[in-house]
């Protein structure tokens, strides 16, 4: 009773001083000690006081340094960002000012871990010498922007073989991994993340994945960023308990679970095994409450860096999304 009484009192305080968050106080504290006391009081009986590590995918508009402002003010544990603009090829070098300001903030709020996501445009697996040419190019950017920015991880799509052959993408594929990780040895590693099953896109299923990796000569230097929306558009069934059970066993049996270091939490906008990759609000689509609930229960992935990619509109925002999340995983 004495550790209630603390944590009570803790919160308590920090709700308090909410106002007063600029004299030294992250206005993130209030929300975070809330968070830490209800989790503690609904595990308390179970011995299990760990809550979910939680974020957001963040903007870097103005500075890139302000990408870690926007993490703590919404709350997150974990964070992803573009460390440049998604939808263009070109891209400026990093301010070292702005490098070492973002290394300095990330550094004081231990928001970890930190993940970035390669831009929109390169397709790794395309079948056309330019477009893979440069694909390759602004993955080996990519590796070295986030080396120097001190990112753990880069998030990839597997890019689509536009027609050719599944054979001809995993050759282009491959091929451009190998080559972005050899003239990158700076430790950062790369997560191949899950499709949809959109037509020609290579990585849907987990024998794809499998298949992928095999193909890697740097084995240390990749992992699988799980994301729920896709898996579920794929087929991969996330709503009920036991799909849920037996998507993480297939998982495991296939690619390994040692390998998955990060998921992306989206709820799907349509059914299963839909082939549509659009997102949709945590707990309004078809994996729903039960899906995300069963899924933050899980020994394997409870302990894993759980970033949302869900809409912002008129039905809820990015701080609507981060609650319904904490409801659900605690």
């Amino acid at each position: 009773m004495e550790i209630h009484g603390l944590l009570y009192a803790t919160a308590a305080i920090g709700c308090t001083l909410r106002p007063y968050a600029h004299i030294n106080l992250s206005e993130s504290l209030c929300p975070r000690i809330e968070q830490l006391f209800f989790a503690y009081l609904f595990n308390s009986t179970k011995g299990d006081y760990a809550v979910a590590k939680l974020g957001l995918h963040v903007s870097i508009s103005g500075t890139i340094d302000q990408a870690v402002d926007r993490a703590r003010e919404l709350s997150c544990d974990t964070y992803q960002m573009f460390t440049r603009n998604p939808r263009g090829w070109k891209f400026k070098k990093l301010d070292p000012s702005e490098v070492e300001a973002f290394r300095q903030k990330n550094d004081a709020n231990r928001i970890t871990p930190v993940v970035a996501h390669m831009p929109y445009l390169p397709n790794l697996s395309s079948p056309k010498k330019v477009i893979y040419n440069r694909s390759v190019k602004s993955l080996s950017a990519e590796l070295d922007r986030c080396g120097q920015l001190g990112i753990q991880y880069v998030v990839t799509h597997l890019g689509s073989h536009m027609g050719k052959g599944p054979d001809l993408g995993l050759e282009r594929l491959t091929g451009a991994i190998n080559q972005a990780l050899a003239e990158n040895e700076n430790g950062v590693v790369l997560l191949l993340e899950n499709t949809a099953g959109t037509k020609n896109s290579m990585g849907s299923s987990f024998e794809d994945i499998k298949r992928i990796l095999a193909g890697v000569d740097a084995k240390q230097r990749v992992g699988i960023c799980f994301d729920t929306a896709h898996a579920y558009a794929a087929g991969y069934d996330l709503h009920s308990p036991r799909g849920v059970d037996e998507t993480l066993k297939r998982f495991d049996a296939i690619i390994g679970l040692n390998l998955l270091k990060v998921i992306h939490l989206n709820d799907s906008k349509f059914g299963l095994g839909s082939g549509r990759d659009r997102h949709e609000h945590i707990g309004m689509g078809y994996i729903g409450e039960a899906g995300f609930n069963t899924l933050f229960k899980q020994e394997a992935v409870k302990n894993l860096p759980f970033i949302m990619e869900t809409p912002i509109d008129e039905r809820r925002d990015e701080a609507g999304n981060m609650q319904k999340a904490r409801e659900l995983s605690a």
